[in-house]
């Protein structure tokens, strides 16, 4: 869609796989982007998307688990771009702990709570193996972080969301 000026709700449902009627339906809950019978300025409708979505400032992120699922995360420069700092790295690998991930040392997670205050950090990453992930989770509760983000949950969402849009029924499970 570079260099695209204005966008119809029509066409907004055609890149989402909703109807018109729904697009501007939910846009008009925060607020009134369009003009009837021209549609929507890109340009404008992304700045009013970001500020919804909260991506007009910086957030500081924790990522639990430094091994070669969170270092890539941690690696992925589209992070920073859309505002998601990483302030801290954990893991419980004494091989581990101590190293660099770029500008940060990895921390024990044992100063999860202590560095999550001191940083200010509200987001949470989970990279571990499923078996630690709701120990983790706890952990960051406990820490005051406000959003946590468990990558295996979102892919199984992910991939229950790739399904529903091709419209195949769900199959239960043999026993």
């Amino acid at each position: 869609m570079e260099g695209v000026k204005t966008i119809s709700s029509q066409g907004l449902a055609h890149l989402s796989g909703v109807t018109s009627a729904q697009v501007r339906k939910d846009l008009s809950y925060f607020g009134n982007f369009g003009k009837r019978g021209l549609g929507y300025l890109v340009a404008r409708l992304k700045k009013e998307i970001r500020l919804i979505l909260g991506l007009n400032r910086r957030w500081k992120v924790a990522l639990v688990g430094a091994g070669n699922i969170g270092s890539a995360l941690f690696s992925y420069k589209e992070f920073r771009r859309q505002g998601f700092y990483f302030a801290a790295v954990f893991d419980v690998s004494a091989e581990r702990v101590g190293q660099r991930l770029r500008d940060l040392h990895i921390l024990n997670v044992d100063s999860l709570k202590t560095e999550t205050e001191r940083l200010g950090i509200e987001i949470g990453v989970i990279a571990v193996p499923a078996r630690a992930a709701q120990s983790v989770a706890d952990r960051m509760v406990q820490a005051g972080m406000r959003g946590i983000l468990n990558l295996a949950v979102e892919l199984e969402s992910l991939s229950f969301s790739i399904k529903a849009l091709n419209g195949r029924p769900a199959r239960r499970a043999r026993r």
